[in-house]
């Protein structure tokens, strides 16, 4: 039997799931890898190795002591290190090549979150396109990271989480998509780390800006963030937040 040779849009393709699923889901019977398989006509196995492989090149996990497939690994490194040098680039053409084999559109797929931009035309609405989607996956991205729980509280509402940048979005282009840029928090306190009224130091503590302890006798106060309070984060599955980011936050985003 001719083994059946991965073209670059599959490892594109498997990549992009890799950045979406949690560690431990990378095997044949998860029905994100059952759907991928279907699209390129290749079983759920072969897909979960190939999901192996990428874990394998990924310096964070193995700075953890997580360890990947390595038959693999020189296929999928050209990718990997693609990402890291042009990582909007290469998450918008795998979400591309993803509506293509789905018989769909980016503009179709994600027409719920681009519906309020089909009056702006060239460059402008192909940028907002652009920023939409990465924007899409990378909390994709980071929910899986956290078990799609806020990593403060532990709610497990998608519909009430978000994918909270760690240095904003507008602030550093290159690691707008790293997922060690991100932290999953519920919308209350997504709106007070990104407002610089709570930040999280070093060693992963909860830590609450002197001006919001200036309201320590209201309700509000005592019911939402007192609790919180020096409080560790949940551990991520895969990436944890880069200290160097939580320095920045600390240093040019928090109110001291």
């Amino acid at each position: 039997m001719v083994k059946k040779l991965w073209s670059r849009q599959e490892l594109i393709l498997a990549f992009n799931l890799y950045l979406k699923l949690p560690f431990g889901k990378m095997h044949k019977h998860t029905p994100e890898i059952i759907n991928l398989a279907n699209l390129l006509g290749r079983t759920p196995s072969s897909i979960g190795m190939r999901l192996g492989d990428f874990a394998s090149v990924d310096p964070i996990l193995q700075a953890r002591g997580i360890g990947g497939l390595k038959g693999g690994m020189s296929q999928v490194k050209p990718i990997w290190d693609e990402f890291f040098n042009n990582q909007e680039e290469l998450v918008f053409l795998s979400e591309q090549i993803l509506a293509e084999k789905e018989n769909s559109s980016i503009e179709n797929k994600y027409q719920d979150l681009l519906f309020d931009i089909k009056d702006l035309k060239g460059q402008d609405i192909i940028r907002q396109v652009k920023t939409r989607v990465n924007q899409s996956v990378f909390r994709q991205m980071v929910l899986a990271n956290y078990s799609a729980k806020c990593a403060i509280t532990g709610i497990d509402v998608p519909e009430l989480l978000l994918a909270s940048h760690i240095i904003p979005w507008s602030k550093n282009e290159q690691h707008r998509l790293n997922p060690e840029n991100g932290i999953c928090l519920s919308a209350l306190y997504d709106k007070a780390f990104d407002k610089g009224l709570i930040s999280i130091n070093k060693s992963f503590e909860v830590i609450l800006s002197p001006s919001l302890k200036f309201k320590k006798d209201t309700s509000f106060y005592r019911n939402y963030f007192s609790s919180i309070e020096n409080i560790k984060i949940t551990e991520p599955i895969k990436y944890l937040p880069r200290k160097e980011f939580l320095e920045f936050h600390l240093d040019m985003i928090f109110i001291k």
